[in-house]
């Protein structure tokens, strides 16, 4: 467990300082804030994403009361290492970290890619995740999820073309509310100027996009053996991970609560942080 030392207590993702920690071969470079003590939430990362990806208006609500831990998969950011080249093998690295900084229970926050990562995780370490949280996300095998490289490398074009960041395409709609909630998101992310992260290298990303194909063209997961609290949430009109794979989650995992934000995509939890930040919360507070 870390020591809490007497560091007063850091509650604003821009100013949570990076740290490493050691395992398995792999330095992972990772955040934390929050007060320390009790289970922490662990944060899992979207496609192409490091550390500087997390919208602060998810995180800091969550921090306020909860010791918060976000962190870079091996090959990704300042972690080092290589993107392996599945999902399952992405679980077990992040058991190995969060074993590594000694913590045998969390509550698991996850968005897109983190939540394949989430499902197998939580699968293969049942008595690990205590809580769950799936958003802009669907399971193994589930319809149409393959198609994602394809949807991401047109709308990597689309953004060159006009100079924008991909997200503002892959995350938003493309009407007027969409573009305003994805010009506020991007902005959001630049908050923190001091000590930002390694983008992710091409290699790294094409790597995750294979795995994430794999995993939409595999054999579906026996999500019924998920019996944590689970939260799902995502927009009405995700483009990259279909929203009715959200419906599909809900279906097979027991017991799961649905939220499906209207008038927004992939980044719906983005879109609607208002709302959303305070359910996760309460959710996450069980």
């Amino acid at each position: 467990m870390s020591n809490p030392g007497n560091d007063s207590v850091i509650t604003s993702y821009a100013d949570a300082p990076t740290k490493t920690v050691t395992a398995g071969g792999t330095t992972y470079a990772y955040r934390e804030l929050g007060p320390k003590g009790g289970i922490p939430v662990v944060f899992f990362v979207h496609l192409a994403a490091t550390l500087d990806n997390w919208d602060p208006r998810i995180i800091d609500p969550v921090a306020r009361n909860r010791h918060v831990i976000t962190f870079d998969q091996p090959g990704v950011g300042a972690s080092t290492g290589q993107v392996p080249g599945s999902i399952e093998e992405m679980a077990d690295d992040a058991y190995t970290f969060i074993r590594a900084l000694g913590f045998d229970t969390v509550d698991v926050f996850s968005f897109s890619l983190g939540g394949m990562i989430a499902q197998d995780l939580a699968l293969k370490h049942p008595g690990l995740v205590r809580r769950l949280v799936l958003t802009g996300t669907g399971p193994r095998g589930g319809k149409d999820m393959d198609k994602v490289v394809g949807i991401t490398y047109f709308d990597i074009l689309r953004a060159a073309l006009t100079r924008s960041d991909p997200k503002e395409f892959l995350f938003f709609n493309r009407n007027a509310t969409g573009k305003h909630a994805a010009k506020a998101f991007i902005r959001r992310l630049q908050e923190r100027t001091m000590d930002r992260d390694k983008p992710i290298s091409t290699a790294a990303f094409q790597t995750q996009l294979k795995a994430i194909q794999k995993f939409g063209r595999s054999a579906p997961a026996d999500l019924s053996k998920l019996t944590q609290p689970t939260l799902i949430a995502n927009g009405d009109n995700d483009r990259m991970v279909p929203s009715i794979l959200s419906e599909e989650l809900h279906r097979r995992i027991k017991g799961s609560e649905l939220v499906i934000y209207p008038d927004s995509g992939h980044g719906g939890i983005f879109q609607h942080h208002a709302a959303f930040a305070p359910a996760a919360v309460d959710f996450l507070a069980g």
